[in-house]
């Protein structure tokens, strides 16, 4: 299988990893904790398999996750507005290492949703753009 095959499949293992535990049914600090995590790697899978895709179909070779996203915007995998949203997140994955604070803990799980959804959006174009 070829890489960008393989990292595609493991943004969308992620992906769905991540869901999973934001449609769980309960608030407590382990699901939260769970979910942030599951954020970081999510992030992680679906970035890199973008660089992947921006590689082989587009023939761009951007190697930060900001970089990535504004690339993604250039060939039409994101819009604007999804541009700015993802940039976003890639903020919000350099805050998890802070998770340890409480407050910032809670308003970046509050956030996960609408970061799953953006990535379910541009993991399914990059699967689109890649032809898997």
């Amino acid at each position: 299988m070829d890489r960008v095959r393989e990292a595609l499949m493991r943004a969308e293992r992620a992906l769905a990893r991540l869901e999973e535990v934001l449609a769980a049914d309960r608030e407590d600090e382990i699901q939260r904790d769970a979910s942030i995590q599951r954020f970081e790697f999510t992030f992680e899978a679906v970035w890199k398999a973008a660089r992947h895709v921006l590689r082989q179909a587009e023939g761009i070779d951007v190697a930060s996750p900001k970089g990535v996203i504004r690339a993604c915007l250039q060939v039409g995998l994101l819009t604007a507005p999804e541009t700015e949203q993802a940039l976003a997140m890639a903020d919000d994955r350099n805050l998890t290492s802070h998770t340890y604070d409480e407050a910032l803990a809670g308003e970046l799980y509050r956030r996960l949703p609408d970061h799953a959804a953006l990535m379910r959006t541009w993991l399914t174009r990059l699967q689109t753009r890649a032809g898997a």
